[in-house]
């Protein structure tokens, strides 16, 4: 059975015990599994489709937690490696009473990013795969090389690359350098994803349509826009479709892009989807992936933390 395959960071959420205050007045955290790949791949197991997840995480207890945590949610946990060299990364999020956050990362000496191409397995993909990866682990570090084998890896197997960046800036040194890498990684994937703030990010251009379409070049044939509880659009050369999302009370927005892009990932497996049929498939489905996907992503802010607010495929009040 073809298989999602995502690659990156893994660390704890420490979601505060209250919302509307910054991080400095939280008087406690409750500690979830988090990270922008480990939280695609565990939508994709909990929609019932096969998922792998390769990082690196800390031998400590932190670590030990992630990997039990991928493994409940259904995720393979084969290519989770432990060291000793780093430690698991964390992160304190402070949530405002709209339930939009604010992150504080520790995660000098995190062991994702100590993570070595030498250490990939070899023939992971094959041509009814999907390979997804975003921007955090993209910093100079054996990971960003990493991603660099993975990704050529992909395209030798012909399958899908998905990426959505998931601009974290406080974990880059220089603004300039966050944007140009991951313009850089843009063009190796077939898919991506992008809030309406990262598209103007990364071109500097206003106006929506135009900005999209500077960015729908060499591999890239879809690419998703969401503009959060106003819903998403996806573009491809030939088409623009906006999907409105339902109204909901957010509790906590964690984890509710991860739980778009991974709804829609899974969507694009389940109908064995590749690169030569991708563009076709997402123009006459357009309505329906959208729905879905807003759908899955505002059901996931009605729970605090991201993995396990994400519904499995039996609990779903919707369909495709």
């Amino acid at each position: 059975m073809n298989k999602l395959v995502t690659i990156g960071e893994c660390l704890i959420d420490f979601t505060p015990s209250e919302q509307g205050g910054p991080i400095s007045e939280v008087g406690s955290f409750t500690k979830n599994a988090g990270g922008a790949p480990a939280n695609v791949a565990a939508v994709a197991a909990k929609l019932g489709q096969n998922a792998a997840f390769l990082s690196q995480v800390g031998q400590d207890a932190f670590g030990d937690f992630l990997i039990e945590t991928m493994k409940v949610a259904g995720v393979e946990t084969k290519h989770i490696a432990q060291t000793t060299e780093g430690e698991t990364s964390l992160a304190f999020v402070s949530l405002t009473d709209d339930g939009n956050r604010d992150f504080l990362f520790y995660r000098r000496h995190a062991a994702d990013l100590l993570y070595r191409k030498e250490q990939l397995p070899r023939d992971l993909l094959t041509a009814f795969d999907i390979l997804h990866f975003c921007s955090v682990n993209l910093v100079e570090s054996p990971m960003k090389h990493a991603h660099e084998a993975l990704i050529e890896q992909a395209h030798n197997a012909g399958c899908l690359v998905s990426f959505d960046p998931n601009v974290r800036l406080p974990l880059w040194h220089d603004e300039e350098a966050c944007r140009q890498t991951i313009l850089d990684f843009l063009p190796k994937a077939h898919i991506v994803k992008l809030s309406d703030e990262e598209l103007t990010f990364l071109t500097h251009i206003e106006d929506e349509r135009q900005a999209v379409h500077t960015l729908l070049q060499e591999k890239v044939q879809v690419l998703f826009v969401t503009h959060g509880a106003d819903g998403a659009t996806l573009y491809t050369k030939q088409q623009c479709v906006k999907v409105s999302a339902d109204i909901v009370q957010a509790i906590d927005t964690t984890g509710a892009g991860d739980a778009f892009i991974g709804a829609i990932l899974s969507i694009l497996l389940e109908n064995n989807i590749i690169p030569k049929t991708l563009e076709q498939f997402c123009e006459s489905q357009t309505k329906s992936l959208l729905s879905f996907a807003n759908q899955y992503a505002g059901a996931s802010t009605q729970k605090h933390g991201a993995i396990a607010s994400y519904l499995v495929k039996d609990e779903l009040p919707f369909t495709f």
